[in-house]
């Protein structure tokens, strides 16, 4: 089984804090550019079973959903298609009308991902975004009441000003919708980025003690609410994991078609170039390998340590072993039935540095 990724790299506004690959969005070059897409789908035809399809951005939701039923009716007519695909957007909540979203459904959309990020009409405001906390309400409310049963909101973590009360409120509204999956991030100051110069935000970013209590103070609650963590970042109720993510933590065949995409192909890792004209020119999209031999032994440990499942313990090495007493006392590790190693909610907070010190590296 594969997972296709499509990256649409057009946003109304750039978020100040977001390095990802994006350009203003041009209804013209929009078009283009699902042109682009059609085409390069119709040249990977055949190319695997597929089970799982992710509209990412950039704002996917800048797409008419004409456009979106276009690209699924090609991924339909060119793949084998699993007998239920998920199929997921990211949607900005500035778009909050039922007409749309009920349009996408029935595009073949079956779940969203929304970029609510805060409840907190001041914490939006700081990071840029284009919504209120009523737009975020609304769209949840009426992607319900279109007919989505599988609704994901995203969630920022670490922010400045965000006390233990500020999330506080903001949790107890998330945890009050008709939502199945949260996807929550520490905020990440990038170079290149409005943020990393802006003084208001650098000297009012939390410490580290701070972001994980935030951290923990957030994984106490969606857990107390129904939602079981199952991977570092991610949320979900029983039976709404978002199995396209997995595919990345698991190391399983994903292609990536757009500007600025990635695929990890038996072990080839490859990307596009982040141009959208020579991706729109390319009669097909060009791949750069970064990598022929990824998902080795030590990276297919690495990603599963981010997830709930973890390693077995007879996959590690001999000195990693030794350090398995000292983490688990100090609760940042835990022992799993069928010697499985997993990372506790403090263990995942400093995920990053327990990792390390299991690979050695």
């Amino acid at each position: 089984m594969t997972g296709i990724y499509i990256h649409v790299p057009f946003c109304a506004r750039k978020c100040p804090y977001c390095d990802f690959y994006s350009v203003p969005y041009r209804k013209v070059t929009a078009e283009l550019y699902v042109q682009a897409v059609i085409r390069n789908l119709n040249h990977y035809r055949n190319f695997d079973s597929v089970d799982s399809i992710y509209f990412g951005g950039g704002t996917p939701s800048l797409l008419s959903a004409k456009q979106i039923s276009d690209i699924l009716e090609t991924c339909s007519k060119n793949f084998k298609l699993d007998s239920t695909p998920e199929i997921t957007l990211e949607y900005n909540p500035s778009r909050a009308d039922f007409q749309y979203l009920y349009d996408l459904r029935t595009a073949g959309i079956k779940r969203l991902s929304i970029g609510t990020q805060s409840f907190s009409d001041s914490q939006l405001k700081l990071l840029g975004r284009t919504h209120t906390a009523e737009q975020n309400l609304q769209t949840v409310r009426n992607a319900e009441k279109a007919g989505f049963h599988n609704i994901s909101c995203d969630l920022m973590l670490a922010l400045p000003y965000q006390t233990e009360e500020v999330l506080s409120e903001t949790l107890e509204i998330l945890t009050s919708l008709p939502i199945q999956h949260v996807s929550a991030y520490l905020l990440q100051i990038e170079e290149n980025t409005p943020f990393y110069t802006n003084p208001e935000i650098l000297d009012n970013l939390p410490d580290d003690d701070s972001s994980v209590d935030r951290y923990l103070q957030t994984v106490s609650t969606l857990e107390n609410a129904g939602f079981y963590q199952y991977e570092v970042s991610s949320f979900a109720k029983p039976g709404f994991e978002s199995q396209h993510n997995l595919r990345y933590w698991y190391c399983q065949d994903y292609l990536g078609i757009g500007a600025g995409a990635h695929s990890c192909i038996q072990n080839r890792r490859f990307s596009v170039p982040e141009d959208v004209q020579l991706f729109c020119k390319n009669q097909i999209q060009q791949e750069i390998t970064i990598s022929e031999t990824a998902c080795d032994p030590e990276e297919k440990l690495m990603l599963a340590f981010r997830t709930s499942r973890g390693v077995p313990e007879s996959s590690l090495s001999q000195n990693a072993r030794k350090k398995l007493p000292m983490l688990i006392k100090n609760d940042y590790i835990k022992l799993k039935e069928n010697n499985c190693i997993a990372l506790t909610p403090k263990g995942f907070a400093v995920s990053n540095a327990v990792i390390a010190a299991l690979l050695d590296i």
